[in-house]
């Protein structure tokens, strides 16, 4: 038995971001069809973050960041950013390095305090 699919895009929950998986390294062709999915990504869902698993892209490079500063650019255009998941150290530092910030799953934003910890306080005034 078959059916039709209804008209339109599939219900997403617009708090849930899509994932993008990065594999392998990436030919400069490939950019521009990823930038288009990003936008895509970000007009399908509605979240305003597109996830992007880089732990396949293997070692980091300049070609990786130069894809990920595209990305950003393609997302950011489109209203929205990206968020790196799983990224390599090396790649962090990379990103570092050349002056890209870029948000990770699972560490607290910038100027965020850590979860659990005490904001420092006056002598004799009560921790919070």
């Amino acid at each position: 038995m078959s059916y039709a699919h209804p008209p339109g895009l599939p219900i997403v929950d617009a708090m849930t971001p899509a994932v993008l998986v990065l594999t392998g390294p990436v030919t400069r062709d490939e950019v521009s069809e990823l930038s288009d999915e990003v936008r895509t990504l970000l007009r399908a869902t509605g979240a305003g973050v597109v996830v992007c698993d880089v732990a396949g892209l293997g070692p980091p490079g300049l070609g990786t960041v130069d894809l990920l500063a595209r990305l950003q650019l393609a997302a950011r255009r489109a209203g929205g950013r990206i968020r790196l998941r799983d990224p390599d150290p090396g790649l962090h530092a990379l990103l570092d390095l050349v002056g890209l910030r870029f948000e990770v799953e699972g560490h607290p934003e910038q100027g965020e305090p850590a979860l659990g910890v005490q904001e420092e306080v006056e002598p004799g005034e009560p921790a919070v």
